[in-house]
């Protein structure tokens, strides 16, 4: 390799290897410097406050079936609709703030955007809890039916937490991918790994929420609890803050779905175009004229797609040609890449009705059964989950540090074995574990039969419904 020497740093070795040359920017909009910016040192912060975003998701939403039978008294066919409304509907929302941060916003401002909006939905809710006029009853006694108000701003509390994870969950999870340079091969090797320590993270954050704070809300009550998850988030926002000059930065690219359009459009317009000999002769602008951006290679896959790469009149230069009439073969790749997403996608939806049922019909299954440890300890129904967030560490661990260097050796592959696979061992065990799951239901149902519903479940330790929890989210 050639030594470039930078004017700033003369006698500084290879400018490749100083600064990061991937289109990314540092908080000053520079080309950002190697050492300064990125890589682990400015994902501790991003994973920190993805602990403190999982520590009071999941602290809400494994109590939320109970918070509504018990709390608010709505029947559990009523409660467990409501629960799932909810999480289709927080499911649903990363699709907008991920589209939101890459045209137009950054993933930068959305994170922050969005831990402010989730603030001021946990803020309800600790109002809902402690202010006389939105309380659930007019006085600290039981009521049979709370007043409407506190129900108005209950749901308008975790409706404002779904917006925020909607802009908190593709953001920040890119936007920790963004402090790695894909060209650089140290850097590459660290992506692979950040991934892993990232669930590590998720999963502590689990672990808290569904322990600690499920069990402030069971010994002591809600607000208590709201109040510890609206601190931890407001701290964490603060942490996320102070690593601002560590990060890198990417501008937005506007709507991402315009140059999906312009593939489309030049391919049907130039579909009667004889196919080139040779792909290189499709249309791709040199290094220097895409500004630093990311290429993809040509693939042979969706061919009819590459038409739209044709250039019709060589004689016109590509920058001259309008781009619903010529397409980039990155452009083109970007396309294909969204289209093989499809068959992922529709073939996943299985796995998250399995998911579903963790929040509701474990938890309410759990519940009705014996949860008592040693000296008549009990443990909260919503604690279960805390044996998947264990399973999860463990199982990240042992595959980052154990089955991923072995896996490389065996494969050749730098990530042990490829992500499709990873995902059909996954739904595999996820089978396996909505299998286990009847079997425990049918169980139990027996012994409702012959010991009556309460006594029946009682005889059955909940601890029977963990490893469903845990093999499902481990894998």
């Amino acid at each position: 390799m050639k030594k470039n020497k930078v004017d700033a740093n003369p006698g500084e070795v290879n400018d490749e290897m100083k600064w990061v040359r991937d289109s990314s920017l540092d908080h000053k909009a520079r080309v950002p410097l190697r050492a300064s910016t990125g890589s682990w040192k400015a994902s501790l912060f991003i994973i920190a406050i993805e602990f403190s975003e999982r520590l009071s998701y999941f602290g809400i939403a494994t109590s939320l079936v109970l918070y509504l039978t018990k709390v608010i008294h709505q029947d559990l066919k009523t409660a467990v609709k409501n629960v799932n409304y909810w999480s289709g509907v927080t499911t649903l929302m990363p699709m907008f703030g991920g589209f939101l941060a890459d045209a137009y916003l950054g993933r930068y401002t959305t994170v922050i955007a969005s831990c402010i909006i989730y603030l001021m939905g946990l803020v309800l809710l600790c109002l809902s809890w402690f202010l006389p006029g939105l309380k659930a009853c007019d006085h600290n006694n039981t009521c049979t039916e709370p007043r409407k108000i506190h129900e108005v701003v209950f749901f308008l509390g975790i409706y404002l937490i779904s917006i925020g994870t909607g802009g908190h969950k593709p953001s920040l999870e890119s936007f920790g991918a963004d402090q790695f340079d894909d060209n650089h091969a140290t850097e590459r090797r660290q992506k692979m790994s950040f991934f892993n320590w990232w669930n590590s993270g998720l999963c502590s954050g689990i672990i808290l929420g569904v322990t600690v704070i499920v069990y402030v809300q069971d010994r002591v009550n809600w607000g208590v609890a709201d109040i510890i998850l609206t601190g931890v988030m407001a701290i964490s926002l603060l942490i996320f803050l102070l690593g601002r000059s560590s990060y890198r930065y990417r501008t937005p690219i506007g709507s991402p779905l315009t140059p999906m359009l312009q593939v489309l459009v030049a391919a049907i317009s130039k579909r009667k175009l004889p196919y080139p000999s040779n792909p290189t002769q499709l249309c791709e602008l040199s290094k220097s004229e895409g500004n630093s951006e990311r290429f993809l290679t040509h693939t042979k896959k969706l061919k009819f797609l590459d038409k739209a790469a044709i250039l019709e009149n060589e004689g016109n230069l590509a920058e001259k040609q309008s781009p619903w009439r010529l397409a980039t073969v990155t452009k083109v790749e970007e396309l294909k890449l969204i289209i093989n997403m499809i068959p992922i996608w529709v073939f996943t939806l299985p796995f998250g009705i399995c998911a579903s049922q963790t929040s509701t019909f474990f938890i309410k299954q759990g519940a009705i059964m014996d949860r008592k440890i040693g000296n008549g300890f009990v443990v909260p129904a919503s604690s279960i989950f805390t044996l998947a967030a264990i399973g999860m560490i463990i199982s990240v661990t042992i595959y980052d540090k154990l089955l991923v260097p072995m896996l490389r050796r065996l494969t050749g592959n730098e990530r042990g074995i490829n992500i499709l696979q990873r995902i059909g061992i996954g739904m595999f065990f996820s089978a396996i574990t909505m299998v286990v799951a009847a079997l425990v239901e049918r169980k139990r149902l027996e012994a409702v039969e012959m010991n009556g519903p309460l006594k029946g479940s009682l005889s059955m330790s909940a601890i029977l419904v963990g490893p469903t929890i845990s093999n499902h989210w481990i894998w």
